[in-house]
């Protein structure tokens, strides 16, 4: 292998290309989400793991007072190795379990009654609002930065 080869083999230059398929959106009370991933060598790779999580991007407050904090809600992983020729590429199924984080004002806001009002008022002052995206990464042989690919994903 050449001096550039390598070079670009280490970095995850030209190695592969991923492309990760989830559905728009799903209910929160599904608990997992079915999708895959296509990996498609660029050149010859050996794929030795690949994780998949459901990352929630919370934000809350609004201006100087803004805050924004990431939950990992799933994550599976395949250990299982495998090798690409040039050119070709592999399709892996996956389910991934997930579990909905909610935060203090959004239970409140589910109560019925005045608690549950107050709940609502405090969400919309609050300016609580969340994200969702599902993230794949893949560990190549002789890589130090691992090809990723993500989604984003409405649950609701």
């Amino acid at each position: 292998m050449s001096f550039l080869k390598k070079i670009k083999q280490g970095l995850g230059i030209g190695t592969v290309k991923l492309s990760l398929e989830v559905p728009l959106s799903i209910s929160p009370e599904s608990g997992q989400i079915a999708g895959h991933v296509v990996v498609e060598a660029q050149s010859d790779q050996r794929v030795t793991a690949m994780k998949i999580k459901l990352i929630e991007q919370f934000t809350s407050g609004r201006g100087d007072e803004k805050e924004e904090k990431e939950f990992v809600l799933g994550e599976t992983s395949f250990d299982q190795a495998f090798d690409l020729k040039s050119g070709e590429s592999r399709k892996v199924d996956f389910t991934l379990p997930f579990a909905m984080r909610k935060s203090g004002m959004k239970e409140l806001s589910e109560k019925k009654g005045a608690l549950g009002a107050l709940g609502k008022a405090a969400v919309f002052v609050g300016a609580e609002k969340s994200e969702y995206e599902v993230e794949v990464e893949v560990k190549l042989e002789g890589t130090k930065l691992s090809p990723s690919e993500s989604k984003s994903i409405v649950i609701g």
